[in-house]
Order: C-alpha cells, then structure tokens, then sequence
C-alpha cells in the first residue's frame, strides 16, 4: 500500500498517519526483497533499504498496537525459487533490526537493559564484526559430515543449495576435532573486490554476463542449476553463528567464533569483543575509516549482546533478535530536477504524491522516482514542478527528497480534492495528513492493490502472478474480487492465446494458484487487507481465535457490538464480550479492533471473505510445539511490578511457551500473574474468578528458576 506519511518525522505522526506509513513500508520492502533475495537485483543500496526498516521499527515502538505483518521486522526474503528443492529451516534465519547513527546503537543498549530490567548503567559485553555483503546460508552437519545447505529463503524456508555449496572450498565438508552430533552452521558467501574484477573480466572477455558488484556476483553464482559453474566462481565462506545445535553448552558469541575455527570455518579476522556501547561505536568508526581497504565489500557492522544466556532471555521479536543490531553506513546524495508530482492510489484510498525525476545516479542505483509522503511535505519543503532538488537514499524514508531549489519556470502543485483514477471526492479527515478516496470499490486502484496485497508473499503467496498480471486480469474483467483468483482456470483458453502466455505457462500459474487452496490462518486473514491487520496482527488474531469459523463468528459479534455501542453514544454496559475478548488481545487495542470491526460491517466484504472461503481452505493455526503444557494455550495477563524480568521479557517468555498474553482481564483468562501494585486487573481477576499467582508462582510455572 501507498503511503502519505513518509516524510512526517516519527514523534510527529498521528495514530491515523502511523498506520499508512506502515503500509506503504510493507509495500515498498515486499517489493525490495524479492528482487535482493529471489533475483540477485536489488532496486536500492542496503544503507536504502535498512532505513526504511529502522523507520518502521521506531513507527512500532511509539505505536505498539499498530504494527503490520508485513513491515521489515517482520520480513526476511521471498520464498525459496523455482528450479530447487524447498528445505525447512530447523531454527529460523532471522533478519536484524538496524543502526545508523551513535544515538540509535545507545538507544539499543537502554533497551536491552530496559527489557532486562538492569540499572541503566549495568555492563553489558558485546561482540562486533563487519557486515559481510554477500548470500546468507545455513550448513547442516551430522556427526560431523557436511549433509545439507540452504539459502535464507524467507527466513522459514530456503532453497536447497547442497550440490552447489560442496564446491565451495572454504565450507568443509568434514568438521575438524571432537563435533556436536548435529550442527547448523550459518555464515555469509561472498567474494571478494579482487576476485570480483577478474572474474567480471574474464566474463566480458568470453561475452558473457558480467555482475554489478560482488554481492550480486556472489548470489548469481551460488544460484547455478549447474554446480559446475558454481564450482568456476570464487566463493568464499565467513562463518559467524548457529542455527540447531546438539552439542556442548556455548557460552559466549566469542566462545562460539573460537569453536567454528577449531571446527576448520572461516571467521572474520576483525570480530571483536566491546566492553560497552562506546566501544562499538570506536570500532564502527575503526572499520569505517579501513573500509574501502578491506579484501571485501561491508556495508555496517553487526553487535550482538556476548553472553548466550543473556541472548535466550531477550529472545525475538517478529523476525529479528533483540540481542543484535546491524550499524550500517550511510549512503550518497545527488541532484537531479523534479519534473512532475504524481499521484497513486493505495489499497484503502490513500493518495500518495510521487515525485518524478529526471534519472540521477545515486550511490550505483538510477533514481527516477521518490515519495513525497501527503501534501503537508510539499509544503513543509516548498517543492516545485521543475525545482533542483536533492535526492537522498538514505534516513527516515528512501529515496527521499532532501531539499528543493527554486528555479525559473517551476510550477506550485495544487494537491487534487478529487480521486484521479475514479473521480471521487478525496477527503482528508480533521488532524489527518492523508487524504483518502472514498470510492471505496468502486475505486479501480484500490480493487487492483486489494489483489496485488492479496497475492504477496505475507498473503496468499502466488508465485508467478505480480502487478501486471493483476492489471490485465482486472483489464479483462477476469479479477473482480479475492475469490476470482481461483476462477481463472475458466479462462484459461483465452488466456494462453495472448501475448506473453502460453499453455506451457498457464498451467505453471494454474498449478501456483490452485497450490494456494489451502493456506495457514494467518496468511489468510493477511490477505483480506484489512486495515492495520498485517502479518504480526494476523497470526495474532489466528493464534487467539483458531479457526476461521471461530474468527469470523467473533469478529461479526464484536462489529454488532460496537455499531450498538457507538449508537447509544458509547455506553460502557452496551460493550459485548466478543468486543471486550477482541480489545483484549495483547498489542490489539481499540485502534485496530475498530478497523477489523469496520471491515466486517461493511456488506462488500462479508461477502467477498465468504466467497473466498468457498474457494479456499484456512487450516486452523498450527500453535507452537509447547515447551511447558501447563502454560500453554493458556490466555495470561500480567500486572503490577516485576522484580525479576520487566513486563516485555514475561510476556515474550510467555508467547514462547505456547501462552497467549492478553492486555485486560476477562472471563476468558486462565491466569493473572501479579507484581506489587496491581490494581484494577487485579480486582477484575476476582470479579471472574480468575486465578491469581504472584511471581514466584510465574517463575516455578514457566520453569524459569
């Protein structure tokens, strides 16, 4: 989705203005990532897309109750390509939160003493190492033989690169010394700058595809159907962590670097043990001032917190550590000219100015477009038509307009009252920077972003149906609604006589579509587009209710309730239970539940969700293998003060071991776990008669102590 709201800085955003942003970095990353990960041919530099997920992060931090799915803490890459075998990661390849300036790596440290409920200057050991740009993969071992390797994939699932990876010498295929029974070993391929420009040389020379640096070079060449041209190309190998391990307990991320050599890898000769947050920061600058030295190209640093022990309690959040942080390097400015302000559509009506520019490069990537956010930004700039503007790729939002200059001819920008794809009226709400469509579906572009959401990997996940696809289909009026997806087999014979098609082809995207008839829960309700419900809302919502059936019911419930309850000027005793249990989902609160609830009273939509029901198969939730049985599947609500661990850390401890954490106490809660200080939870507790344990209790429960 489109967003208005780039440009507006993070303390400034309304709660309106949060939520639009976060889509349109949902949007904007979906598409960066396939083509990093999928093709080898990223649209933007890393300093680029980094930002926008750090943009994002903060969004989430500031508005708890508002985060997607679908924003980069919760994306990893694209599913793993056609051409190989799909392997399932043990332990999932996480991606990690970034850094850009010193404030922001102390910030991550206060935060991790926040979340461990240290003294704000209690030491905390790091280790640092530089951020290798190449392929990120996964070795398997057992008994010490080399078994199996896999691409990152989507952080769930990777492609099977075994053949390729044999061939690639400083992967061993044999561990050295006494070795774990089984081992995930993951580490970054690479090349090298030199190896880069002789093998660049010796494909021109030969007429053949040359790479545009070694990164690309590097995942090109891992990605060889043939591994004997996987086998011509000078990969190497860093090692730097584990993914499954059944060996002697590890100590340390130090501890662990000394093993992975004496195991015969690979390991950065530059990692390094940092006492505290200024020390990171000296070494970030020590390694930016020898970057352009180094054997290999780097694009920041990583920190990771030292000790294991600390690393298990701050744990995960979405798809990233809490434990480690990526300080990346600042990326370049150019100057080009702004030649028109355009406007595009987002799935819910959000009109999105888009500046078009005569093409500048920045940083090694052509530029031609940037975000202009809404219509405050254009004026908060004073950007023109035809203005001399400088285009960054790096910061809050990317590529982003830094500043305009004025020169002869350019023409203010009046921003349209009216929807420029249906006509109609674009309103912008009072205290909101968005101004929306309110043609709704009758909106052609908003029917055509509701498909193309739909059919993204976070959703239904269809491979080989993209944007275009979507546009001629809806051109055609094959596509209409979600549910029309998987009619399109009724139009097959027409479909394989246009250009671009054939029957070869229409069966691959029938076979994908008709892949895709029975998906998680979670997937499914993520491709509805509902309104702030994005990927980390969706599993939410599928891990408390289930089922579909058990969902929809609810939720039909809980938009009765909340039409009666606004009806009768919101009286408190007019609130239902299904609305109550919906508020009191944690990190689902009146904000989103409302966008849910608006979702399901509209006629339009109840009917698309049963017609694509009827097309489909929502398996229920699959919950995670339970690591504790008499916490799992247990709705808990903690309250009061905790001495031992702050709030955060109980409550993902608790998410960890199968639980669901709720905001408020209601008849539905098994256990109330309450620090000194409880106050109304507490009281409620015993209004439902809900069990109430102190911390203590939490900790024998949970098996913490």
């Amino acid at each position: 989705m489109a967003a208005d709201t780039s440009k507006i800085a993070i303390e400034d955003l309304t709660r309106a203005q949060a939520k639009t942003e976060l889509g349109r970095l949902a949007k904007k990353l979906a598409r960066l990532d396939l083509a990093y990960h999928a093709k080898d041919a990223p649209l933007v530099d890393d300093a680029e897309y980094d930002a926008l997920k750090r943009r994002n992060a903060a969004i989430e931090a500031r508005f708890a109750e508002l985060k997607r799915g679908n924003s980069p803490s919760d994306k990893v890459g694209p599913p793993a390509a056609a051409g190989f075998a799909k392997i399932r990661h043990d332990v999932p390849m996480l991606s990690l939160d970034n850094a850009f300036a010193p404030e922001d790596v102390r910030e991550f440290g206060q935060r991790l003493r926040r979340f461990l409920d240290m003294d704000a200057h209690a030491a905390i050991a790091f280790s640092a190492e530089p951020k290798i740009d190449g392929l990120s993969i996964s070795l398997l071992y057992e008994n010490g033989d080399f078994v199996r390797a896999a691409t990152r994939g989507d952080g769930e699932e990777g492609e099977d690169v075994s053949a390729n990876v044999r061939t690639i010498g400083e992967i061993p295929a044999r561990l050295a010394g006494k070795v774990p029974v089984r081992i995930e070993v993951r580490g970054e391929i690479y090349m090298t700058k030199a190896d880069f420009l002789a093998m660049n040389a010796r494909q021109a020379a030969a007429e053949e595809k040359t790479f545009a640096n070694p990164r690309n070079a590097a995942a090109g060449s891992l990605r060889q159907l043939d591994a004997n041209v996987t086998k011509s190309r000078p990969l190497r190998f860093f090692a730097y962590t584990l993914g499954a391990y059944d060996g002697p307990a590890l100590d340390s991320q130090t501890d662990l670097l000394d093993r992975l050599r004496h195991w015969g890898f690979a390991v950065n000769e530059r990692a390094r043990a940092c006492a505290d947050e200024e020390e990171l920061l000296a070494y970030y600058a020590e390694i930016g001032r020898d970057r352009a030295s180094l054997p290999y190209d780097i694009d920041g640093v990583v920190y990771k917190v030292d000790r294991f022990d600390l690393q298990r309690r701050l744990g995960f959040v979405s798809r990233s550590p809490r434990w480690a942080i990526a300080h990346k390097f600042p990326a370049e400015r150019a100057e080009t000219i702004l030649t028109k302000i355009d406007i595009q559509v987002g799935r819910t009506g959000a009109l999105t100015p888009v500046a078009l520019l005569e093409p500048v490069n920045v940083g090694g990537v052509l530029v031609a477009r940037a975000t202009l956010h809404n219509e405050d930004e254009i004026k908060r700039k004073d950007i023109h038509e035809g203005d001399r503007v400088t285009v960054q790729r790096a910061g809050d939002v990317i590529p982003q307009i830094v500043e305009a200059v004025r020169t002869p001819g350019s023409r203010a920008y009046v921003f349209p009252e009216k929807c420029p794809v249906c006509g109609s009226a674009a309103v912008r709400p009072p205290g909101e920077a968005i101004r929306r469509c309110t043609g709704g579906l009758a909106c052609d572009a908003q029917i055509v972003e509701r498909l193309r959401h739909m059919v993204s990997r976070g959703a239904f996940d269809i491979e080989g149906l993209g944007e275009k696809n979507i546009e001629e289909f809806f051109a055609l009026g094959w596509l209409k609604q979600p549910a029309d997806l998987f009619r399109l087999a009724s139009h097959a014979a027409v479909l394989e006589k246009r250009e671009g098609w054939g029957e070869k082809s229409v069966q691959r995207l029938l076979a994908a579509i008709d892949a895709r008839r029975t998906l998680p829960l979670e997937r499914f309700i993520f491709g509805l587009g509902i309104r702030q419900v994005g990927e980390a809302t969706a599993r939410l919502l599928a891990s408390h209710y289930g089922t579909l059936a058990h969902w929809t019911e609810a939720m039909d419930k809980a938009a009765a309730e909340l039409a009666a309850f606004a009806g009768e000027k919101r009286k408190p005793e007019l609130v239902g239970e299904a609305w109550k249990e919906l508020v009191a989902i944690d990190q689902i609160g009146d904000a989103v539940a409302s966008d849910i609830a608006a979702f399901f009273a509209a006629p339009h939509n109840r009917s698309a969700l049963d017609d694509l029901a009827n097309q489909t198969k929502a398996a229920p939730f699959e919950k995670p293998a339970a690591t504790n049985e008499a916490v799992a599947g247990k709705t808990i609500v903690f309250t009061g003060t905790l001495t031992t661990m702050s709030r955060d850390e109980a409550k993902a401890g608790a998410l960890a071991l199968g639980a669901k954490v709720a905001g408020s106490v209601s008849k539905k809660t098994d256990l109330v776990v309450a620090g000194p200080g409880a106050g109304s939870k507490l009281a409620d507790a015993e209004k439902h008669g809900v069990a109430v344990i102190d911390e203590a209790a939490w900790r024998k429960l949970a098996r913490l102590d």
